[in-house]
């Protein structure tokens, strides 16, 4: 870190952030930038791993650095939440954003993940249970070997479709899965006990999950695990966390547009 922000370095933090928003000194946040800016390649190389080969690491990096301006800019140090894990779910989400903003995947595959949604929502209300891959591709039409090779294909998809916005109340009040550390003193107290609800909505809806794919959700958006590493954890391969990834993905997505449809007609 350059000497000129050595007196930065001796500066108790919180003292420090209370003062850049009293201020917006740009030394400061020069300071703050230089200082957070390995959190930008590291959410990028976790994300990167289960991207395909055409979405370049050096692309999402330049994605996730305006996650981090962002978050300098809003980070409120009255709240008891650290500035790297703020910081990391805004990089995330910038990622994200901007990946769904260039469309970069392929409409087919797209229509596949989202077909496969459906058939689990339609067998899970059906059969009032967890339904298994044998009776996913039986609907679908194709074999459990097809069907994993489906999963695979379409694993992409997935790493961004848990980040998309799922509730719309209007322009301005947007709720996404990983959007859970919004300032309160940013809201009104309507949309504070609704952005609530729905939060509760999602930690109900992951709770329902089959064990495995439970925990593969735990693991990667809330412990930070790369796919890699949850399978040294779960004692399977990386592709088979990436499957039990999708379809928990999709499970989540069947049940969570449920509620979407029902909130947005209140």
């Amino acid at each position: 870190m350059s000497k000129l922000f050595d007196k930065y370095n001796n500066t108790d933090e919180t003292e420090l952030w209370k003062s850049y928003r009293d201020s917006k000194d740009q030394n400061i946040r020069s300071y703050l930038v230089e200082k957070y800016s390995p959190l930008v390649k590291h959410v990028a190389g976790r994300i990167a791993i289960g991207m395909p080969q055409n979405v370049e690491f050096d692309d999402l990096v330049s994605y996730g650095v305006f996650g981090l301006l962002d978050a300098i800019e809003k980070f409120d140090p009255e709240r008891q939440i650290k500035f790297k894990t703020y910081a990391m779910t805004r990089i995330r989400g910038s990622i994200f954003d901007e990946l769904r903003s260039i469309d970069w995947i392929p409409r087919s595959i797209r229509q596949k993940a989202k077909q496969l949604e459906q058939i689990i929502g339609m067998l899970e209300n059906k059969e009032g249970a967890h339904v298994e891959d044998e009776a996913i591709a039986k609907e679908m039409g194709i074999s459990v070997e097809e069907f994993n090779s489906l999963l695979t294909k379409i694993s992409g998809t997935s790493l961004v479709s848990l980040n998309d916005i799922w509730f719309l109340g209007d322009e301005n009040d947007e709720v996404s899965f990983m959007e859970t550390l919004e300032s309160p003193m940013n809201m009104n107290p309507d949309t504070i006990i609704e952005k609530e609800e729905i939060k509760n909505v999602i930690v109900e809806a992951i709770k329902t999950l089959p064990d495995k794919e439970k925990k593969v959700i735990v693991l990667y958006y809330y412990e930070d695990l790369t796919l890699k590493e949850i399978g040294e954890v779960l004692e399977v391969t990386e592709s088979r966390i990436s499957q039990l990834h999708t379809r928990a993905v999709a499970r989540l997505r069947s049940k969570l547009g449920k509620v979407k449809s029902v909130i947005s007609k209140k």
